[in-house]
């Protein structure tokens, strides 16, 4: 295998999502004391001993009863051993063996691939010294870890990586699109994810606020290396409750800035809310492409609006978003989908666009000549230099005289001149103005 997969699993609240932040060395992953905070799989690129792994965090392995979403969660996780090459099953010292963490093993041995077991929560000798009964689960000596404090965990590792011979494989980041998909609470955002993922990835649920965590999958579509991320429901600043929402508007805004373009996902029966506009104030701020999806488009005829009335209401609202392009689908019968990808492809050829800095130039001072920039007293703007510092997104750079005179709406007119010019459709530009 080029470069394998290690699923983290156990019962609920044994410290998975804390030893996976600590491998992945970074907070990725929801860790909370409420039981069953982890409900989808997340995943994450991580480098031990200069070998690359790709973990997943999954939720806990309870035994199913009622709740059809407690049901959910135990397929999602049931789902992510399976895509394992590997396993580190995570038990608690402090509670000691349980009947849940015999299913687990039982679980895992029935998989029959490598698989280490963590003793959570040691964290003292007694602790480390109490591990030992967990030599009844039937999956080798149990390794003492304190994931919070970080001790054992190199040994956790060890005896992975012992387990698990690889090569490493070659960086698959060059030329990934990567598209975040957010919109308020409940619009069908794990939906669409998993109608473009082809396959039931993420947890959906009529609940707002099931997704908690940012989750990932890779696809190829035309051609071209995609990776979707799931994000949690974003509500306006300030109404986010506190503890775990608060954390997983953090993961979202993290999935926004490392995305290269937002899907932001609408309702089509009540599309174009002040909630929406607050969403897409986010993306906005990251400085991302946007495309615009109408989700739950079949209702339509129910609404009265044809595309090109919803189309034009859409954009009157979200002028500030660069001329995103807006596309109408249906997540749960897969209408429209490929309009989305298509779209969300080409933004990013704008997002990642680089012009001659000539061309650039002459479009400036063509604009500068027609409508001059202001002037105070005996100071003139003079331009001096053009140049595209930066892409994704396009980075202008305009070196001149007494740049401190240039207002806000002339910056505005100068970037649609741009946009007239070069398209960079849904992308945003950034202008940055230097004294020479």
């Amino acid at each position: 295998m080029s470069i394998p997969i290690v699923a983290i699993a156990g019962r609920a609240n044994v410290g998975k999502s804390t030893l996976f932040n600590r491998l992945a060395g970074r907070c990725i992953a929801v860790v909370s004391d409420v039981p069953g905070t982890t409900r989808d799989r997340v995943s994450a690129d991580a480098l031990w001993d200069d070998r690359r792994l790709i973990l997943l965090d999954t939720g806990g392995l309870e035994p199913v009863g009622r709740d059809p979403l407690q049901r959910d969660v135990r397929t999602q996780a049931e789902r992510a051993l399976a895509d394992a090459d590997a396993v580190i099953l995570v038990v608690d010292a402090a509670e000691g063996l349980t009947p849940g963490d015999l299913d687990a093993a039982d679980l895992v041995r029935r998989l029959g691939k490598p698989a280490v077991l963590a003793v959570n929560k040691a964290d003292n000798p007694a602790r480390e010294q109490a591990a030992v009964e967990f030599h009844s689960l039937g999956l080798g000596d149990p390794v003492p870890v304190s994931a919070y404090h970080g001790t054992g965990v190199a040994d956790v590792m060890e005896a992975l990586l012992e387990r698990l011979p690889f090569e490493a494989g070659p960086d698959e980041e060059d030329g990934v699109v990567r598209m975040a998909i957010v919109g308020r609470p409940n619009v069908g955002k794990s939906t669409l994810f998993n109608a473009l993922a082809g396959e039931e990835r993420a947890v959906v649920h009529p609940l707002p606020g099931t997704t908690r965590d940012a989750v990932d999958v890779r696809a190829r579509h035309g051609g071209r290396d995609l990776l979707f991320i799931d994000t949690a429901g974003l509500r306006r600043r300030g109404r986010a409750e506190r503890g775990i929402e608060q954390y997983s508007v953090l993961r979202t805004l993290q999935a926004i800035e490392r995305s290269h373009v937002a899907l932001l996902l609408m309702d089509a029966a009540e599309f174009a809310t002040a909630q929406d506009t607050h969403v897409a104030g986010f993306v906005s701020e990251a400085a991302r492409g946007a495309v615009i999806v109408v989700n739950k488009w079949d209702l339509a005829p129910k609404l009265g609006l044809t595309e090109q009335q919803a189309a034009e209401r859409i954009r009157e609202r979200f002028r500030f978003l660069h001329e995103a392009p807006v596309r109408f689908a249906s997540a749960l019968s897969r209408q429209g989908l490929e309009g989305v990808l298509q779209a969300a492809v080409r933004v990013y050829d704008e997002f990642t666009k680089r012009v001659p800095d000539a061309e650039i130039e002459r479009v400036i001072l063509d604009a500068m000549a027609q409508h001059p920039a202001p002037s105070q007293g005996r100071r003139r703007v003079q331009l001096r230099q053009v140049l595209q510092a930066a892409t994704g997104p396009p980075t202008i750079e305009l070196h001149m005289d007494h740049p401190q005179l240039i207002h806000f709406s002339y910056r505005r007119y100068l970037e649609n001149r741009l946009r007239a010019a070069f398209g960079f459709e849904g992308a945003p530009i950034r202008l940055e103005l230097r004294g020479s």
